[in-house]
């Protein structure tokens, strides 16, 4: 059985320009039941303003990872990296020995919504870098893409890590299944719509965690956006 993380339950910061919903503790946001589930450490959905943003500002030791809902995020980095992040593309920044970056809504009329998701890397000290793909959509049409792993194939990104990141857009109705090894740990979150897991019912910005489980199954009740987390404990 899965342990649920209601959407409700979640941290919250407004500043006004941004809006942030924080699944594990971040910032000023601090819950000792909530500081994380294996090497995941942060999955925050955040909704910018029309050209509001993150100004620069450094990271260390950490694989940052951007998944766009909705928008377009526009991305710099110290690495000399400039790039736009838009529905359906994954990027990867590895702050490791130290980076600096910002991340702003790429439009002046239209809110950008997207994950910030941090995993802490299998060692420090990595060589800083950045990499971003795209994935379309009927590759994620009613079936798992792998878009990241420390083991990456068939084009996924590379994450310094023993995790696995799927995505699905299942439509209503549709059925998907998951294995996985014994010991493992799994993360649903899920990004848009709603799903059933376990008799459970999952809305959007719910999350659910499984620390013994080898298989789940899931059915959309809508029209669904889901990210997987297959993990190292």
């Amino acid at each position: 059985m899965h342990v649920t993380r209601r959407s409700a339950d979640r941290g919250l910061a407004d500043f006004g320009w941004l809006k942030s919903r924080h699944t594990f503790s971040f910032g000023d946001y601090h819950d000792p039941a909530h500081m994380g589930f294996g090497p995941l450490r942060v999955i925050n959905e955040d909704r910018v303003a029309p050209g509001e943003g993150f100004g620069k500002h450094p990271h260390r030791d950490m694989e940052i990872l951007s998944w766009v809902l909705e928008g377009t995020l526009e991305h710099k980095d110290s690495l000399g990296t400039g790039a736009k992040i838009q529905p359906g593309e994954l990027q990867r920044m590895t702050a490791g020995t130290g980076v600096t970056h910002s991340e702003f809504n790429g439009s002046h009329t239209d809110p950008v919504h997207f994950l910030q998701i941090w995993v802490i890397p299998a060692r420090t000290g990595l060589t800083p870098g950045y990499e971003q793909r795209s994935f379309p959509t009927q590759e994620l049409s009613n079936q798992w893409r792998l878009l990241a792993s420390g083991n990456p194939r068939n084009g996924a990104i590379t994450i310094h890590q023993d995790v696995e990141l799927y995505a699905a857009r299942l439509g209503a109705g549709q059925r998907l299944d998951h294995m996985t090894s014994p010991g493992r740990k799994l993360w649903l979150q899920v990004a848009r719509g709603g799903v059933e897991t376990d008799g459970d019912v999952l809305r959007a910005g719910d999350g659910a965690a499984w620390s013994d489980a080898t298989s789940i199954q899931i059915g959309a009740k809508e029209d669904a956006e889901l990210l997987l987390f297959d993990m190292t404990p």
